[in-house]
């Protein structure tokens, strides 16, 4: 299982997208808002996702 780092574009729970804001031991926290139609599911802008239960759908680009 690859962790995601800062940046990174991640997939969970039945194709909800957010971009990686933090890296914690078992989880990262997500910023929702990168979903256009985020405002249609009626969540936070923000949620805690386990390593586990996501997926690397684009990598960070470090300049």
């Amino acid at each position: 299982m690859k962790i995601a780092e800062v940046g990174n574009i991640i997939e969970f729970k039945d194709g909800l997208q957010g971009i990686v804001e933090k890296i914690n031991e078992n989880s990262v926290i997500v910023d929702l808002t990168y979903m256009e139609n985020y405002r249609d599911f009626d969540l936070e802008e923000k949620t805690v996702v386990n390593h586990k239960n996501y997926k690397i759908i684009q990598e960070s680009v470090n300049v």
